[in-house]
């Protein structure tokens, strides 16, 4: 006989013996004079639903749609509870989690007959075994359940719990089997074979007695072998102890590297659910912070600007995209410009806001309509945020429907960040009570509107997702764009301007003149070279760069043109000697300019329907002073044009050019 043939015979064998054994299963049932005990010693836990909606809608929200007791109920109902002793109750720990920092309120019971119990004190709490133990306030007369502690593999169990938030129920099944805790097998979970639903969670699991045997915590994602801790690890917790020892991975968008670390922490108790709740955020929060933390440092030497993987980024000029998007290591370590397939909506007036994921958040520019003053923008955050929505909709959903959010109202925060660049960033948050979450925007105030980054987050979370964004502005790459008459707005903002923009001086005269001064470079030039109007526009191409052993986020790039939709130009930009680790095409690119090649030879050329002329601006190049920095200039207008007409307009850009860099 084959190996094969005899395990196909095994395997029928036992099967038929869990056939004739399946009956004698199906018919053990809970003694019917448990129930009552069993179900008066069960409850739900509730957080209450938020009284008040800042929020506005195109509509009336269509409650209707909710099932009649979800939409009458104060409170939500997310999970079960049960009672192990005189005033002693237990749940899940990520049960009660749920209370924890959170826009709705606090956690409460409530009995089969809707009365609802406060939480008096936490007493015990495992995070990484996900058990609570805790008191009422006027806590009900109720049997507490029995324990046991030693549980018979394959014997009948029941679990108890308030499935699917629509009141407590009893489903059967097999204690099959144990798993392992997943990290390093510090103890053994519960399987279980009865049905276990969302609001299970926190219930308990019953052996054939009606004694508990563990505490429901997970529902199997593949089949129905579900999870529960076992009673006896709740009983022999430390009394009057909080304890954490997990382990998770942290991330960053701008690199791909994961920073494994834990939270581990403990604290005294008993405490009130509010204080319990503030002792394990603020121990969460820092865990956070070190976690992020511990990841930079671990990535310090590559971490833009350091590294050998950053110098091609120091040595690129800006692409003059007004877009805002992140620097990115990729997966060769070297520092790029993430790219971002970004969509456009109109708004009224000319504005209109383009948007695109980059990461975990979402980047936009909102070009501010034109009756909507930088002032205005700038200093009503529920202004910015009306026009947002209206781009950019955002959906709440109700039973099957979904309705558009009109306002957020006013933000609950507003402060100041400047990054390391000293760029100055307004901070605006927003709760959603009924998602218990919070909208959080970095906005960064250019020229014709804002250049933005914005999460939506666990109100829980708030803390670590303001934390990354306050990091990632460290690596927002942006130009500065907008007509001269939305220029002359925005200086006029100097609380919120980057101290790069302080240090630069753009003086314009409609009709008459226009003049650029920093500390690297000036110039000025009259309509006689090119129109010069309140629709005129002006281009600051940043970017980051060494100056003097110092990397600093500076103007690479200048452009002005006669208008946003003409193609006349005029343009300077700043180039860079390589650096050793750099390629031969830096080098050879750096040899043309300093040789003053094709195209910066002061002769003009066609392209693309338009006919340029360039040079080099700055000190004369000789063999014995090379310089570290030069400029390019160049002149461009749309259509064919005579040589000598081209040679008058570069020498009318170069007549007042200033080189103060080299």
């Amino acid at each position: 006989m084959t190996t094969t043939k005899l395990q196909r015979i095994r395997r029928t064998a036992v099967l038929l013996a869990c056939l004739a054994l399946a009956p004698a299963l199906r018919a053990a049932t809970l003694d019917p004079a448990e129930l009552p005990r069993v179900q008066a010693a069960t409850f739900e836990v509730v957080i209450p639903k938020p009284v008040n909606d800042p929020l506005t809608y195109e509509r009336p929200l269509p409650l209707d749609q909710l099932p009649f007791q979800q939409r009458n109920d104060k409170y939500y109902s997310v999970g079960t509870a049960f009672a192990l002793g005189d005033n002693r109750f237990v749940t899940a720990g990520h049960v009660l989690s749920l209370g924890i920092d959170s826009l709705m309120g606090e956690p409460a019971l409530r009995d089969a007959s809707g009365h609802v119990y406060a939480i008096d004190k936490v007493t015990r709490f495992s995070l990484q075994q996900d058990f609570v133990e805790f008191t009422l306030k006027d806590a009900p007369k109720v049997t507490p359940l029995e324990p046991n502690t030693h549980a018979t593999m394959n014997d009948v169990v029941y679990a108890v719990g308030n499935a699917l938030g629509t009141g407590i129920v009893i489903r059967d099944g097999l204690y099959t089997s144990q798993t392992p805790e997943e990290e390093n097998g510090r103890w053994q979970w519960m399987r279980f074979s009865a049905a276990a639903s969302p609001g299970n969670s926190g219930g308990p699991l019953l052996d054939k007695d009606g004694k508990v045997i563990g505490v429901v915590l997970m529902k199997s994602p593949d089949e129905n072998l579900n999870y529960a801790l076992p009673i006896d690890f709740v009983l022999k917790a430390p009394a009057n102890l909080a304890v954490a020892d997990t382990r998770g991975l942290y991330q960053l968008d701008v690199i791909d590297s994961k920073q494994s670390g834990r939270f581990k922490t403990e604290f005294p108790l008993p405490k009130s659910f509010a204080d319990f709740s503030t002792a394990f955020q603020k121990a969460y929060n820092a865990s956070a912070d070190q976690q992020l933390h511990d990841l930079l440092g671990e990535n310090a030497n590559t971490m833009f600007p350091k590294g050998a993987g950053s110098a091609r980024l120091l040595h690129t000029g800006s692409n003059l995209d007004a877009f805002p998007t992140l620097l990115h290591r990729s997966s060769n370590g070297t520092w790029v410009i993430a790219g971002t397939n970004e969509t456009k909506s109109t708004l009224a007036h000319n504005g209109f806001v383009a948007k695109a994921a980059v990461g975990s958040q979402l980047m936009f520019h909102m070009r501010k309509p034109d009756d909507v003053t930088s002032k205005q923008l700038y200093g009503d955050s529920k202004l910015f945020m009306d026009l947002l929505l209206k781009a950019a909709p955002l959906q709440r959903h109700v039973g099957a429907e979904q309705v558009k959010v009109t306002s957020l109202g006013k933000p609950t925060v507003e402060r100041m960040f400047t990054d390391a660049y000293q760029r100055r960033w307004q901070v605006r948050e927003w709760p959603m009570a009924y998602d218990n979450s919070v909208l959080i925007a970095f906005l960064l105030p250019v020229p014709d509107g804002y250049a933005a980054m914005m999460r939506i987050a666990p109100a829980k979370n708030e803390h670590e997702e303001m934390g990354d964004l306050k990091a990632l502005t460290d690596f927002v790459y942006l130009a500065y764009s907008g007509t001269l008459a939305q220029w002359k707005e925005f200086l006029a903002n100097t609380d919120l301007l980057p101290t790069v923009l302080s240090d630069i001086a753009i003086r314009f005269d409609y009709g008459n003149d226009f003049r650029y001064r920093s500390r690297r470079l000036g110039f000025a030039y009259t309509p006689e070279l090119q129109k010069i109007d309140q629709n005129s526009q002006l281009v600051l191409g940043m970017s980051y760069f060494e100056d003097h052993g110092k990397v600093v986020w500076d103007v690479s790039n200048v452009v002005v043109k006669s208008n946003v939709d003409n193609a006349e130009r005029i343009s300077f930009n700043r180039h860079i000697a390589p650096s050793d680790e750099l390629d031969d095409s830096y080098r050879n690119s750096w040899g043309k300019i300093v040789q003053r090649s094709h195209p910066d030879d002061g002769v003009p050329y066609s392209e693309n329907d338009m006919t340029y002329i360039g040079t080099v601006g700055g000190t004369p190049v000789s063999a014995q002073a090379q310089p570290g920095v030069l400029y390019t200039a160049f002149y461009g207008v749309d259509g064919p044009r005579p040589e000598d007409t081209m040679k008058g307009k570069l020498n009318l850009l170069m007549k007042d050019v200033q080189i103060s860099e080299h």
